[in-house]
């Protein structure tokens, strides 16, 4: 009896990156490029920036990452706009990726959005990845004269079937509740086929649903309360994401699983200097403590599902950022990326 070949079922490598500072004192161009290019230097695979167009100076919407709901930083500092800053780091740089954690969808028209991202990715030769969110600050919608907040749910489905009908059809025609196009076109392609990946944000249960029937990533912020996602959270959650993909038709592992969260290697070298941190972290969570300690809680996250993690700064210092980049990449990452 001829003996059949052998079926390898090894877990797929994981892949690590970093939030970068878009807003505050430290989004400045010598910075960001400084950090880009040395997590590209170091072998990340991705960088992410946030968004924001304005910061509201009153709001009526508590910021879900904070016990307080008060915005880190107030509303007189600088933010970056996320897509002329995706283009300035991928032009800084040669194979990272960069990516929007997360582009806020509704609030730009969805066929402009379309333009500018295929073209970052044919300038990039397809190094771009698409994080999206529907929103959170209802004067930020009213001040963009977006569509209605109450509706930002639905909008952001549509728009991204939108996205996705522009980057993949050489005559694209869309009719839908708050957008219709036709008889026109839109070069160039992105590089990336079918298109883009789009990591969708967010652990409700619509994001998670979002996620599974639209998303090619499901891209959650954990550990900063009170968005907790523990291990065994983030698990549970992920087989919702798996089974809405499964119920839209889809292979329910073509959805990426990545988590966004504060990382700290202790002890820090700079623990003299340190800043204050850039946003609530809960004490005493995972990705807290010595190498040894973090490394066990990727375990952790691995064996949840997580494929790719994106890493929070906790200390508003560019030095201090590099260190955690190099002591990552030299005390933490062989711990978890070892052969087994």
């Amino acid at each position: 009896m001829k003996q059949g070949r052998r079926v390898s079922h090894r877990v797929p490598p994981v892949e690590f990156g970093f939030s970068l500072p878009s807003r505050g004192a430290l989004a400045k161009p010598s910075i960001l490029v400084r950090l880009a290019r040395k997590a590209e230097s170091l072998g990340y695979a991705c960088v992410t920036i946030s968004d924001h167009v304005v910061l509201p100076t009153k709001n009526s919407a508590p910021y879900p990452y904070s016990p307080s709901g008060e915005f880190p930083g107030g509303s007189r500092q600088d933010y970056l706009e996320p897509l002329i800053l995706m283009a300035w780091l991928l032009a800084a740089t040669r194979r990272i990726r960069v990516g929007s954690s997360v582009l806020v969808v509704p609030y730009r028209n969805p066929v402009v959005t379309a333009k500018q991202i295929a073209t970052l990715d044919a300038m990039s030769g397809g190094r771009v990845i698409v994080g999206c969110g529907v929103g959170w600050w209802p004067e930020e919608f009213q001040a963009l004269a977006a569509p209605p907040f109450a509706e930002r749910g639905a909008v952001t489905d549509e728009y991204l079937r939108l996205l996705k009908e522009l980057w993949t059809r050489d005559e694209p025609r869309f009719s839908g509740k708050y957008y219709q196009v036709g008889d026109v076109t839109l070069y160039p392609k992105p590089v990336q086929k079918p298109h883009p990946p789009i990591w969708i944000a967010g652990h409700t249960p619509a994001a998670l649903r979002r996620a599974g029937e639209v998303g090619d990533g499901w891209h959650p912020i954990g550990l900063r309360p009170p968005a907790g996602l523990t291990p065994a959270d983030y698990a549970e959650k992920a087989q919702q994401v798996r089974a809405h993909a499964a119920r839209a038709g889809r292979r329910s592992d073509a959805i990426r699983l990545t988590l966004r969260a504060p990382l700290e290697i202790w002890p820090s070298r700079r623990a003299a200097k340190r800043a204050a941190p850039a946003g609530p972290v809960l004490q005493g969570s995972p990705l807290r403590g010595p190498a040894e300690k973090v490394a066990g809680d990727i375990r952790a996250y691995r064996k949840a599902g997580v494929q790719l993690f994106v890493f929070d700064f906790t200390e508003q210092d560019p030095r201090a950022m590099v260190e955690t980049m190099e002591r990552f990449a030299r005390e933490v990452q062989p711990k978890v990326t070892r052969a087994r």
